[in-house]
């Protein structure tokens, strides 16, 4: 060691480096109460935020793993650095210049340690920008100009050029202090077969790959010349001390606060999208180097968009082809599926990468492409159902066969039925409890998985969900959510004056359980609640439209259960169950319609972008008079 840094100087780096501000470098924080920040742990796997940070002490603390320590200790860690690298690197960033004991301020640093390998890049990258505004460099600009980049764009994402020379970044390097096996551990150099020290890129167009923190640790580098010999599109800085490809995104450094701020990151494949994404208004772009996206990139992702159990965050990955979207999408229902329902896929029209969308249509092409994201489940599916004729019934047969399978290995029960519904209305299959159905069959092990479940359960003693004479599952009288469905249903058979036409007028869209679909399709069936018939004589008439099995005891029940109403059940109170049910229908469609609209490019599809406008207005406009007559039914 050079020497020992003065306690003075050390104490200035922590009092001068907020611990709250290093630490929001590399995760997002949040308030916790008592003047502290929580936020994911970098040091060890979580769903739920436990590092807490303490801005007035200077402190952190993770109460799942145990680490933790103030601002130095911080780095030391996350960095992998000594204590005098770390207080170093503290310097740097608040600009404090440091004495070192027996050697004054220019006491020279360590060689070959991480800080010397970081500065090595930091003097690269430097050296390889003055190097693009040569003559020599004349087609790496052109390469920008034609993808629709200039002199600012360049300089943000700090673009350079290797010249042709063999050495001439090695000399540069050199002559600045730096020793020939530190340009080989930081992969600037290589050693020729003569045993001189090479630059390791030439006469290529480069960009700096760095961290979070903002440090070069590496570079790509895009082959410019036809003659080139080494015929590779891109090279990338083999792994070294300080780069970890797993672990790095370029761009990251820019795009970490937006990601942070919005919950929401962009993958894509290339440095010149990330750049095209960035320049048409998409700052939460990034991309993997050298390398495919991998489960570390995420574990980085997710501690900057606090992407716990209470707030998830959005992983937007962009394809410019369907086959390629879809072979990516198909492997998430591999493995744990811990980020699948997190996950969207974007595929560019006209096999297009965002770079190419942004030339060829703009800026707002770029922009649309990202808000037309599809859930990636939902694009895994949808992508195999296009090679079907889903307007035959053989074909609907065939999808549901090819399918169904894929459904159920979605491990969440709840996703994995509400894609099972999903998938009959995108094959056009009417029977929808069916589908679902032959979904948990599947899940289950097999064809025969709900008579074994069945026989389990009758040998045990448990009551089962579904009764045996029917494939409908029995729903919940005390589940919240359909409760004012429930509560309709009731006034409709014990009730009918009351509830009359206006219930009669229902779709049965309005009722999201398949039991209480089919009593709805039965008491319509016998007539509806504006037929005259009442009591005993509506519910013989219903009970003979409605199938065997659950339908029929459901429908027994409700005929009979009181009603919740607090004082006596009158026509305002039936209103505003009405109203309640119909609200929440609406409130579906709304989302349907920005569900659409999200779909639409409101330059390229202009009418029926404005068409769908204007159905949602209309729907809100709707769901608000239906809101305030319900409110109004309970006051």
């Amino acid at each position: 060691m050079a020497g020992l840094i003065r306690e003075s100087d050390i104490a200035e780096v922590r009092e001068r480096n907020r611990i709250d501000d290093v630490i929001g470098e590399y995760i997002a924080l949040r308030r916790a109460g008592g003047g502290a920040l929580k936020g994911l742990c970098p040091f060890h796997d979580e769903k739920s935020p436990s590092l807490n940070v303490r801005p007035s002490h200077g402190t952190f603390h993770c109460f799942g793993c145990g680490e933790g320590g103030d601002v130095i200790a911080f780095i030391t860690k996350i960095e992998h650095l000594g204590f005098v690298e770390s207080v170093e690197r503290l310097a740097d960033r608040a600009g404090i210049q440091l004495t070192y004991t027996g050697g004054g301020t220019t006491v020279q640093r360590d060689r070959g340690t991480r800080t010397r390998l970081v500065e090595a890049h930091r003097a690269a990258q430097e050296f390889y920008a003055e190097q693009l505004m040569t003559p020599e460099a004349q087609p790496a600009r052109e390469f920008l100009k034609e993808r629709g980049f200039d002199r600012e764009a360049a300089q943000t994402f700090g673009c350079g050029y290797a010249p042709a020379g063999w050495d001439q970044l090695t000399r540069h390097l050199l002559g600045k202090g730096f020793e020939v096996d530190e340009l080989y551990k930081a992969q600037l150099a290589k050693e020729s077969r003569h045993g001189k020290p090479l630059d390791r890129f030439r006469r290529r167009l480069l960009w700096p790959i760095k961290e979070l923190s903002g440090d070069v640790v590496g570079f790509g580098a895009r082959r410019i010349f036809d003659d080139d010999p080494i015929e590779a599109k891109y090279l990338n800085t083999s792994e070294s001390p300080i780069y970890k490809k797993s672990q790095v995104l370029f761009g990251l450094d820019l795009a970490k606060r937006e990601i942070a701020k919005r919950h929401q990151v962009v993958v894509v494949e290339g440095y010149t999208d990330v750049m095209a994404m960035h320049a048409a208004g998409v700052p939460t772009a990034v991309a993997s180097s050298g390398t495919s996206f991998g489960s570390d990139h995420m574990a980085v992702l997710r501690r900057l968009m606090m992407d716990d159990d209470a707030f998830r965050g959005e992983v937007i990955f962009t394809f410019d082809a369907d086959e390629a979207g879809q072979k990516a999408a198909l492997k998430a229902f591999e493995g744990d599926q811990t980020f699948a329902a997190q996950t969207y896929i974007a595929v560019a029209p006209e096999a297009m990468d965002p770079c190419e969308l942004r030339l060829a249509k703009g800026d707002a092409a770029v922009r649309d492409l990202v808000a037309r994201r599809v859930p990636l489940f939902e694009f895994a599916i949808r992508s195999m159902l296009r090679s079907y004729d889903l307007d035959s019934v053989d074909g609907q047969v065939a999808a549901l066969q090819r399918t169904v399978p894929l459904v159920a290995q979605i491990k969440d029960a709840a996703k994995r039925d509400g894609y099972a519904v999903k998938l009959a209305f995108w094959t056009g299959w009417h029977d929808e409890s069916m589908v679902v159905r032959r979904v948990r069959e599947t899940a289950q092990g097999g064809g025969n998985g709900t008579r074994k479940a069945r026989q389990r359960s009758a040998g045990s003693g448990q009551h089962n969900d579904a009764d045996a004479e029917s494939d409908m599952p029995r729903p919940d009288p005390r589940d919240p959510r359909l409760r004012a469905q429930r509560e309709v249903l009731k006034a409709a058979l014990q009730e009918p004056a009351l509830a009359g036409p206006s219930y009669d007028a229902l779709s049965e869209d309005a009722f999201t359980h398949p039991a209480y679909v089919a009593v709805h399709r039965a008491v319509l069936a016998a007539g509806g609640a504006a037929s005259g018939l009442t009591g005993p004589a509506l519910l013989d008439a219903a009970l003979q439209h409605a199938p065997e099995g659950t339908a029929r005891r459901v429908l027994s029940e409700l005929a009979v259960e009181p009603l919740h109403a607090k004082d006596e059940v009158d026509a305002d109170y039936v209103a505003t169950e009405l109203a309640v049910v119909q609200s929440a229908l609406v409130g579906r469609q709304i989302s349907e319609v920005k569900s659409k609209l999200q779909r639409v490019s409101p330059t390229e599809e202009v009418e029926e972008y404005r068409a769908l406008f204007g159905d949602l207005i209309a729907l809100e406009q709707y769901r608000k008079a239906l809101r305030e007559q319900a409110v109004g039914g309970m006051s």
